[in-house]
């Protein structure tokens, strides 16, 4: 019987949130109003620390953003900003234990509330196959349209993708020996709670205290690197 292996990306295999980390680098290069989007930018940043973030609003603000470019042009941006922002931030224990479960011949896949196109060249450069985030809307061309396509990726809708996810390959959760989630953040315990193994992955406060009256484990993946 083989297991499955979720993690969350940002501040769980990476040190850093991708997304707040992508709106900056465009406020840096100039893309975008950095006054009016670094603003709205930290505003969205700080509802998802508290958990209050409304996840259709911020990411019709995120992909509203994409929008206003041509593919080619967002491509070439995030190339940029893969080699300047996110290849510095894949850090080995994120590796370490990412084979810890390929060793394992374990089903692995990243789930994150952060938009495709953000996380699609992380997962990449992590080796992880199979990936489930926010889906922007694209038209014929492949251009973003600013719209969301089905629904977010975030708390509750993280199970729901999951489940659709394992659907389409004619298995549920309950068919794996063990499922294990890592995660840093208190929105994840909708998913946390249905695995066989929940480990809270360099939890902020409220995730912490969740997982010590749980009694699940936790994990300081970059205690060395804080």
């Amino acid at each position: 019987m083989q297991n499955i292996a979720l993690f969350d990306l940002d501040h769980t295999l990476l040190p850093i949130d991708s997304d707040y980390e992508w709106g900056q680098f465009l406020c840096r290069i100039g893309a975008v109003n950095a006054e009016e989007f670094g603003r709205r930018n930290a505003e969205f940043f700080a509802q998802y620390q508290a958990g209050t973030l409304d996840p259709v609003e911020y990411l019709e603000f995120a992909l509203g953003t994409l929008a206003q470019f041509p593919r080619q042009q967002l491509d070439d941006y995030h190339a940029q900003f893969m080699q300047e922002v996110i290849n510095p931030a894949l850090l080995p224990a994120a590796h370490d234990l990412l084979k810890q479960h390929q060793d394992q011949n374990d089903l692995i896949a990243i789930i994150t509330a952060t938009n495709r196109f953000v996380t699609q060249p992380i997962a990449q450069a992590l080796g992880v196959e199979h990936l489930l985030a926010a889906e922007p809307h694209l038209d014929e061309q492949g251009n973003v349209t600013g719209k969301l396509h089905g629904v977010p990726t975030s708390g509750p809708g993280k199970v729901t993708h999951l489940n659709t996810w394992l659907a389409q390959q004619g298995k549920q959760l309950s068919d794996f020996t063990k499922s294990y989630f890592y995660s840093d953040s208190q929105n994840d315990i909708p998913l946390l709670s249905i695995v066989t193994h929940p480990i809270a992955t360099n939890p902020n406060k409220l995730l912490k205290a969740h997982a010590q009256a749980h009694g699940w484990p936790t994990l300081q993946l970059f205690e060395l690197h804080n």
